[in-house]
């Protein structure tokens, strides 16, 4: 039987007791309400559930509706063929144990809004470093007068077909904002996975977050998918 994918959000990180998440593959059939209901079931009263459905199609706000579910975020994947145009600033890769604070740090205040980026720790870092997909080669960091003024955090999904390379994670701090420094960053990222042979390069952003989609839309990327979020409160 194929089974939903459930995992608990950390309670300081969000405001949800359980998070759902749905493969794109997997059926919106009775064993998947079944799936859906148990979990909800283990949830206090008052407390929050979030269902991910995963490259939404027609139908699914429906079928989440039907379990009590209401859309409150759209995750759009973009992507582009690689190469793309050459970066016009430099960057060097992000050295463990050198640049932790002055990520962190950079992070949380670019990513002050964000449920799953921002208010990240040391701790939540030497997490993400320890995966087998962390390549701090592809963890590429620009300084201007001394200072981190931004970063793009790149990660290769060797298992699709064709090779994807994502840029997982990029900002620039408030301070050196309006200084044009989000193409080139991004572009930063695209070229260390365009040389790696690489030959499709994506981003996840929120659908609603305007400059950067008009940003990448001028990089050549496009709307690919999108992944949805649904929320409901336990009664």
């Amino acid at each position: 039987m194929d089974w939903v994918t459930l995992t608990v959000v950390r309670l300081d990180q969000g405001e949800f007791a359980w998070s759902i998440t749905m493969d794109p593959d997997h059926p919106r059939d009775e064993s998947a309400v079944d799936q859906i209901q148990a979990t909800i079931a283990h949830a206090a009263t008052g407390d929050s559930v979030q269902l991910w459905i995963e490259r939404a199609i027609d139908g699914d706000d429906e079928f989440a509706a039907g379990l009590g579910f209401q859309p409150y975020r759209d995750l759009w994947r973009m992507q582009r063929p690689l190469p793309a145009d050459r970066s016009t600033i430099s960057t060097r890769a992000f050295v463990p144990g050198v640049d932790d604070d002055r990520f962190i740090e950079v992070n949380n205040r670019a990513f002050h809004w964000h449920p799953e980026q921002g208010g990240m720790t040391a701790a939540d870092l030497a997490d993400r470093m320890s995966e087998d997909w962390f390549d701090a080669k592809g963890f590429r960091l620009h300084e201007r007068d001394g200072r981190l003024a931004g970063f793009c955090w790149t990660k290769v999904h060797s298992h699709e077909t064709p090779p994807g390379g994502e840029i997982y994670a990029i900002a620039v701090d408030p301070d050196f904002h309006g200084q044009g420094l989000g193409k080139p960053m991004t572009l930063a990222g695209l070229d260390y996975l365009a040389d790696q042979g690489l030959t499709v390069g994506f981003l996840y952003v929120e659908s609603d977050n305007d400059p950067a989609v008009a940003t990448y839309f001028s990089l050549g990327f496009h709307h690919h998918s999108t992944n949805r979020a649904y929320r409901l409160t336990v009664q």
